[in-house]
C-alpha cells in the first residue's frame, strides 16, 4: 500500500514549486527513501542525542531517514555525497576550510540544506554558512507562544497548524534578503522572520528557529513542518522517489496486550508482515543492503547461530521457548542452512539434531556444536556424515532453569582455547572438573573436555551477551540499563579489593540510557525508552564494512525496541568506555525482533530475527499468570515466524567464504591470515584440537612478522601465540618458542605485546622481560593493566615487591582504577616492600580524595573487608592467621522464620560460625577443639529486621551485639595462630561433615533473610587506624531504636512491580524504621519524598535513568526533596530505614526509582 493521499499530495505539490535539478545523485534511481544526515554535537544543551529520535520516528513513516553524527569531520566530501540532504542541530562553533568547501559544494551541487534552530549560531568563522543559512541568531528570550503562518499557498504549508509551544524566542541579524519568509513571530510590534526558505546555488534551504527541546520537538505540528521542509529542500526528483516508494501499512486489532505504561489509547495488536513488507520497515544505513538469507517456514523463532569450519549455517529453533519447560524431550532443533547455488538463500535445510528444549547458545568445536541447554551443557556431534547428530554427551550438569531467559547463554570459543559464556539470575549450582562452582549473573570459561572451569567475575543484572574485540578483550552486555560493560580482570584478581575500588571485575562502560528506536509503540515494563532486553556484544570483526567499524562497533540486539544498536568502543586508560552509535538495523515493524548479530564467514553481519509481537519476559502484568519458564502466559507468543538476514555493504561486493581442511597446514595459515576473525579463531581451534605441532614453524613467522593494519593490529601474530600456548609448548620445556614469544613484547602493536603477556608463563624470566621491555610504562595502559596482572601471578620475590612500590608511585597509575586494582593484587603476593615499612605508609587523617596509591595500598593491607552476600561468595579465602574478625550482618525472619548459617570459615578443631537455630543467635569460635559461644536468649530475636554485631578482638574477647545491645562477651585465648583449613568463607550455608563449625544438620542453609548492607572484615591489631577504623555496629541514627520507633514492613509483590502495601501511618515526628523486603526477582530501592513530590521524583528518576552512573548511584535522584532513601536492594536481601517522621502532616509518596518502575511502584507515608 502506497504513502496516504494526502501526504502523496503535499510531495506531488511540491514537485511542481520546486525550481532546477539535482545533477548529482549518488543513491540509485528508483523507489526509496529519502537519506538525511542529522549533525548533532555532544551536550546535553540542545541535546541532540536525545530529541533527534523524536524526530525520526515522526519522518519515518514519511519516507525519511535520518542518520545521526556529532562529528563535523564527517562533512566530507565522501561521506556527505552518501545522503540527499543536511540535517543541522548543533552549537559547533566554528569549521575547518576543508569542512566549509565539503559542505558549501554539496550543497550548491543541489542538495538539501536543513538548519533548525541553534544550527543559526553554529560555525561563525563562515561568512558562507551563515549567508546559506539566511541568518545568525542574535538573542532570545523564553515563553509560550504561537507563530503566524504567513505564506499558507507555499507547498511546505500545506497541512501545518498554528500551535502553541515553549520555546527560545529567537531574534536574528545578518539577515539574507534572498529568502522566502513561510512563519513570522509577533512580539511588542515587531515581526521577526522564523521559517524560511532560499536556494543556494543548485541547492535548497530550509530554517525554521523552533526546536529547544522536547516541548517542540514533541509536538506532530513541527514533524509536519520539518516533514514538509525536508521534502522541499531535497528536491524534485527525490521527493519524487520517495512519493513512489510503497510503505507497507501494519494491520491492528484491539487486544489484551500488557500496558505497562498505562498509556492512552492503549496498545494494539499488529499483524505479522511478510518478510519483503518488514524489511521496507527497516532502516539500514546508507550503501548497505539487508539481504533475506532464510524464513518460514523454513526457519521459525532462530534463538541463536554459528558456524563450523565449512562455513555451514547451524540455527537453534525453539519452539518450547519460554514455558514449555521439559525434564525429557521438547520440540526444539538445530538445523543447518546452506546456500548451494550461491543466489544468497537457503536452499538447503537439515536437521541436525531435534528433541531439544530450550537451547539457548552454541559454539562449534572438536567436530561437533557444544550447545547450553539448562540444566545441561550438550555436545552433539555428526559420525557418519549424514548431516544428523548421533553423538549426544552431557559435560556439564547444573545450570538453573527456572527462569529461561536467566540461564545460560552466548557460549564462545575464546582465544584461549577455552569456552566461554554469561549466565543470568537462574545461576548455576553443580561440580566441573571434581570442584563445586556456585554461582549466578556473571561470566565463565571452561576448557572443552571440562576438566577446568572458571568463574570469571558477577555481572549487574539478567545477562545475555558477549564479545571479544581482536586483541582479545572481552566486553558483555546486560538486559536491564547496562548494555555495555567491560571484563577488566577475572576475579583472581580482585580476591581482596583496594580501599576505594570495588570488589568485581565487570564494569559498565555504557554512555547512554536512551534506546534511539524507529517504532512509536514501545512496550517495555521497566527501563522504559531505554535497554530492558538487551542481547548480544559482538563486534565487527572483518574488513568488508568501512572502517569506522572495525574492531571499534559491537551490535547490542534489542527486541522489545526493535533495533541492533551500534555500540561504539572506545578506549579510555586501562580499559574502555562506550559512545552512542545509533542503530545499525531500526524497524517500526512491531514484530522484528533482533536477538543474535555476528560477522559470518563471509565478512557480512547475520541477524536472526526471533519475529515475534510478545517479547517481554516478567514481571507478570495484571491478568495473566506465568508458566514453567517464569515468562507470562500469553497466547499471541508466535511459533511460526523467523527470519535470518546477512547486511552487506555495498561499497565492497567482496564477500567470499572459504572451507579450512584441518589436515592441510596450508589451509590452516590462511585461515590465521584472514581478515576475519570467524577464519582466524577456527583455524586455531583446528589446530589446538588436532594438536598439529607441524605447524609450529609457520607460526613463528607469523609472531615474527612486525606489520601492523591500519588500526595497529596484527592479528594473525595474536592467534599464531594463542595457538602456541593451545598446543602447550610454552610451559618453559623449549627455550626457541619462549624466545620467539619473548621477542613480541617488543612488537609495535599493542595487540601483539598484550597477548605475548598474556601467553608467557608466569616465571621470574618472564618478569625480566616484561622489564625490559617496559611494559610496566607502557604507553598503551591496556598493554600495562596486563603486565602488572602477569607480574602479579609470578612466585614471590623481593624484587618485585620492591618493583611495586616503585610502581605505585606512578600517579597514572593510581589514577587508573583498574591498574591500582591489579598493583594491589600483586602487592598481596609480593607484600614485602609494603610490610617492612608499613608504619610509616600508613596514611594519617584525611580525606579520601587525597589518598595516594601508596596510601590506598597500606590501608587496604591491614583491614580488608567483604560483603556477605549469598549470591557472590568471596572468590578467595581471607587468612585469618593474628588478625581481628569483625562481622555485621542485617537479618530479618522469612516466611518460614530465620535458622541456619550466617557466616562459618574453618572446621570443628578451628574455626568460627554465626548461625541461628531454634530461634537462638549462635556466635561461636573453635581454637584447638574447644568451643567459645555466646547465645541470645531463646524466643529473643526481633520479629523485624535487626543487626547483629559479632567480633573475635586482639585480647581473644569474643563480643556479640544485637540492635546496638550487647549479649555478651566471652574470653578465648587470643586471635587464631595459624590460617584455618578449610579457608574459604561460606555465606549462607558450611559445608557439613568434618568441616561442619558448629552444632547444626549438614550444611544448614540459611532460611531468612540478609541484608546487602552485612560484611565481614579482617583487621590486623598492630596499626590504629585512626579515621579508617571498620564500622561499628553504632552505625545509624542513634536515637532511633525499635523500643520507640513505629516499624513499617515493606515487601515487593513479585512479578507485578508493586510494593505490597499501599499506604502506612505514623505520626508527626515519630521515628520511623521501614524494613524493606525484596522477594521479586529484579532490584528495587526504596525512598520517602516530601509530600506533592511524586511526580519530581519520577521526572527526577527518569533523567536519573539516563545517567551513565545511575546504578552506581543506586538510581537515587539529587534533589532536596528525598527526605530518605535505600540502596539498591537485591532479590532476597532487606534494607532498613531509620529516619524520624516529617512535621508537617501531610501524604508523602514512598517510590521504587529503578528505572521505569516509579510510575507504579508507589505508595504513602500518611503522617498525622
Amino acid at each position: 500500500m502506497k504513502i496516504s493521499r494526502i501526504f502523496t499530495y503535499i510531495i506531488l505539490a511540491l514537485l511542481i514549486s520546486c525550481k532546477g535539478k539535482s545533477s548529482f545523485n549518488p543513491l540509485h534511481d528508483g523507489p526509496r527513501r529519502a537519506e538525511i544526515l542529522f549533525l548533532g554535537h555532544d551536550s546535553k544543551h540542545h541535546d541532540s542525542e536525545k530529541l533527534m529520535p523524536i524526530l525520526a520516528r515522526a519522518l519515518f513513516p514519511k519516507g525519511i531517514n535520518l542518520t545521526y553524527t556529532s562529528d563535523p569531520n564527517d562533512l566530507n566530501e565522501g561521506n556527505l555525497n552518501m545522503y540527499d540532504g543536511i540535517m543541522i542541530y548543533a552549537n559547533h562553533d566554528e569549521i575547518t576550510p576543508a569542512q566549509e568547501a565539503a559542505l558549501k559544494k554539496y550543497v550548491e551541487s543541489g542538495k538539501g540544506f536543513i538548519p533548525l534552530h541553534s544550527a543559526s549560531y553554529c560555525f561563525r568563522n563562515s561568512d558562507w554558512y551563515v549567508s546559506a543559512v539566511g541568518g545568525q541568531f542574535k538573542s532570545h528570550g523564553t515563553g509560550e507562544f504561537t507563530v503566524d503562518i504567513i505564506a499558507s499557498e507555499h507547498p511546505i504549508m500545506q497541512g501545518v497548524q498554528v500551535f502553541e509551544t515553549w520555546d527560545e524566542t529567537y531574534l536574528h541579524h545578518m539577515i539574507n534578503p534572498d529568502m522566502t519568509v513561510l512563519m513570522e513571530r509577533e512580539e511588542n510590534g515587531h515581526r521577526e522572520p522564523w521559517t524560511w526558505i532560499r536556494n543556494q546555488g543548485e541547492g535548497r534551504v530550509f530554517y525554521t528557529a523552533y526546536g529547544h527541546d522536547e516541548r517542540t520537538w514533541s509536538k506532530p505540528e513541527f514533524h509536519t513542518l520539518v516533514a514538509n521542509g525536508v521534502l522541499w529542500a531535497i528536491g524534485e526528483k527525490v521527493a519524487g522517489q520517495v512519493a513512489s516508494f510503497e510503505i507497507p501499512q501494519p494491520k491492528f486489532e484491539e487486544a489484551v496486550i500488557p500496558n505497562y505504561e498505562n498509556r492512552v489509547p492503549p496498545p494494539k495488536y499488529q499483524f505479522p508482515l511478510s518478510p519483503e513488507e518488514s524489511m521496507k520497515l527497516v532502516q539500514v544505513p546508507v550503501g548497505f543492503e539487508l539481504q533475506l538469507f532464510a524464513s518460514e517456514p523454513d526457519i521459525v523463532n532462530p534463538m541463536a547461530m554459528c558456524w563450523d569450519e565449512k562455513g555451514r549455517l547451524y540455527v537453534i529453533e525453539t519452539e518450547d521457548y519460554p514455558n514449555e519447560v521439559r525434564q525429557e524431550g521438547g520440540n526444539d532443533r538445530i538445523k543447518i542452512l546452506e546456500d548451494t547455488n550461491g543466489d544468497g538463500k537457503a536452499d538447503k535445510v537439515t536437521v541436525f539434531a531435534e528433541g531439544l528444549n530450550i537451547p539457548t547458545s552454541m559454539v562449534a568445536m572438536n567436530g561437533g556444536i557444544l550447545i547450553s541447554m539448562a540444566p545441561d551443557f550438550v555436545f552433539l556431534k555428526d559420525t557418519n556424515g549424514d548431516g544428523k547428530a548421533d553423538v549426544r554427551e552431557v559435560i556439564i550438569t547444573g545450570w538453573g532453569k527456572s527462569d529461561t531467559h536467566a540461564g545460560p547463554s552466548n557460549l564462545k570459543y575464546g582465544f584461549d582455547n577455552k569456552i566461554w559464556g554469561v549466565l543470568g539470575y537462574s545461576g548455576f549450582n553443580g561440580e566441573v572438573g571434581g570442584k563445586q562452582f556456585t554461582f549466578s549473573q556473571g561470566v565463565y570459561r571452561f576448557t572443552p573436555d571440562a576438566s577446568e572451569f572458571e568463574y570469571l567475575g558477577s555481572t549487574s543484572n539478567n545477562t545475555w551477551g558477549l564479545g571479544f574485540s581482536e586483541d582479545f578483550n572481552v566486553f558483555i552486555s546486560t538486559a536491564n540499563g547496562q548494555h555495555s560493560a567491560y571484563l577488566a580482570m577475572s576475579n583472581e584478581f580482585v580476591r581482596r579489593p583496594i580501599s576505594g575500588g570495588m570488589n568485581n571485575t565487570v564494569f559498565g562502560i555504557d554512555s547512554h540510557y536512551d534506546m534511539p528506536h524507529l517504532t512509536p509503540a514501545l512496550r517495555q515494563v521497566d527501563y522504559h525508552g531505554g535497554y530492558t532486553a538487551a542481547a548480544g556484544h559482538n563486534f565487527y570483526t572483518a574488513r568488508n564494512f568501512p572502517k569506522n567499524y572495525w574492531n571499534r562497533i559491537a551490535f547490542v540486539a534489542e527486541p522489545t525496541g526493535r533495533v541492533l544498536h551500534n555500540a561504539i568502543i572506545e578506549k579510555e586508560g586501562s580499559g574502555f568506555k562506550e559512545k552512542n552509535g545509533f542503530n545499525i538495523l531500526a524497524s517500526s515493524d512491531e514484530w522484528f525482533s533482533p536477538v543474535h548479530a555476528e560477522v559470518g564467514p563471509d565478512g557480512a553481519l547475520w541477524v536472526a530475527d526471533w519475529y515475534n509481537f510478545i517479547i517481554q519476559h516478567n514481571p507478570t502484568p495484571r491478568g495473566f499468570e506465568n508458566g514453567a519458564g517464569n515468562a507470562y502466559i500469553n497466547p499471541m507468543r508466535d511459533a511460526k515466524h523467523g527470519r535470518i538476514y546477512r547486511l552487506v555493504y555495498k561499497g565492497n561486493d567482496d564477500y567470499k567464504t572459504m572451507s579450512i581442511d584441518p589436515t592441510k597446514n596450508k589451509d590452516l595459515i590462511a585461515g590465521l591470515n584472514s581478515d576475519n576473525m570467524f577464519w582466524r579463531l577456527t583455524a586455531q581451534r583446528l589446530i589446538v584440537e588436532n594438536k598439529n605441532t607441524s605447524i609450529i614453524k609457520d607460526l613463528y613467522k607469523l609472531i615474527d612478522n612486525r606489520k601492523t593494519d591500519e588500526l595497529g593490529l596484527n592479528t594473525a601474530a595474536i592467534h599464531a601465540l594463542w595457538t602456541l600456548h593451545g598446543l602447550g609448548v610454552l610451559d618453559g620445556s623449549d627455550k626457541n618458542n619462549l624466545q620467539i614469544v619473548t621477542r613480541a613484547l617488543n612488537h609495535p602493536s599493542a595487540g601483539v605485546r598484550r597477548n605475548a603477556i598474556e601467553v608467557l608463563p608466569k616465571t621470574a624470566d618472564t618478569y625480566q622481560a616484561i622489564i625490559a621491555a617496559k611494559l610496566h610504562q607502557d604507553a598503551d595502559l591496556n598493554v600495562r593493566k596486563s603486565a602488572f596482572q602477569a607480574i602479579a601471578q609470578m612466585p614471590k620475590s623481593n624484587d618485585i615487591g620492591n618493583f611495586l612500590y616503585q610502581s605505585s608511585l606512578d600517579e597514572s597509575n593510581g589514577k587508573d582504577p583498574y591498574l591500582a586494582q591489579v598493583i594491589f593484587a600483586g602487592v598481596l603476593n609480593h607484600p614485602n616492600y609494603f610490610e617492612s615499612n608499613l608504619a610509616s605508609l600508613l596514611p594519617g587523617e584525611k580525606d579520601d580524595s587525597l589518598y595516594t596509591l601508596p596510601d590506598r595500598i597500606a590501608k587496604s593491607l591491614v583491614e580488608e573487608e567483604y560483603n556477605l552476600d549469598r549470591r557472590a561468595p568471596i572468590a578467595f579465602p581471607p587468612d585469618v592467621k593474628g588478625k581481628e574478625i569483625h562481622i555485621r550482618a542485617e537479618l530479618a525472619k522469612g516466611n518460614d522464620g530465620i535458622e541456619g548459617v550466617i557466616v562459618a570459615q574453618g572446621n570443628k578443631q578451628n574455626g568460627y560460625v554465626m548461625f541461628v537455630k531454634e530461634d537462638i543467635l549462635n556466635w561461636v569460635v573453635k581454637q584447638e577443639g574447644k568451643t567459645y559461644k555466646i547465645t541470645t536468649p531463646k524466643g529473643g530475636l526481633p520479629n523485624t529486621l535487626f543487626t547483629v554485631y559479632a567480633n573475635l578482638l586482639e585480647d581473644g574477647e569474643m563480643q556479640l551485639y544485637v540492635d546496638n545491645k550487647q549479649i555478651a562477651k566471652v574470653k578465648t585465648p587470643g586471635l587464631f595462630k595459624e590460617n584455618v583449613t578449610p579457608a574459604n568463607v561460606r555465606v549462607g550455608n558450611d559445608m557439613g561433615g568434618e568441616n561442619q563449625v558448629g552444632d547444626y544438620e549438614g550444611w544448614s542453609w540459611l532460611r531468612g533473610r540478609m541484608g546487602r548492607s552485612s560484611y565481614i572484615s579482617y583487621k590486623n591489631p598492630e596499626f590504629n587506624l585512626n579515621a579508617l577504623m571498620a564500622k561499628t555496629a553504632e552505625s545509624g541514627p542513634s536515637s532511633i531504636s525499635r523500643e520507640n520507633a513505629i516499624v513499617v514492613k515493606i515487601g515487593v509483590i513479585p512479578h507485578e512491580m508493586k510494593y505490597d502495601i499501599a499506604s502506612f501511618k505514623v505520626k508527626a515526628g515519630q521515628p520511623v524504621i521501614i524494613d524493606f523486603e525484596n522477594k521479586d526477582f529484579m532490584q528495587h530501592n526504596i525512598l520517602i519524598a516530601q509530600a506533592g513530590s511524586l511526580e519530581k521524583v519520577g521526572k527526577a528518576a527518569d533523567e536519573m535513568a539516563r545517567d551513565p552512573k545511575g546504578i552506581e548511584k543506586n538510581y537515587i535522584p539529587e534533589i532536596p526533596e528525598i527526605i530518605i532513601a535505600s540502596k539498591l536492594v537485591d532479590p532476597d536481601n532487606v534494607e532498613t530505614l531509620m529516619f524520624i517522621a516529617p512535621s508537617q502532616p501531610g501524604e508523602y509518596p514512598f517510590v521504587c526509582t529503578v528505572p521505569g518502575h516509579w510510575r507504579i511502584m508507589n505508595g504513602k507515608m500518611i503522617v498525622e
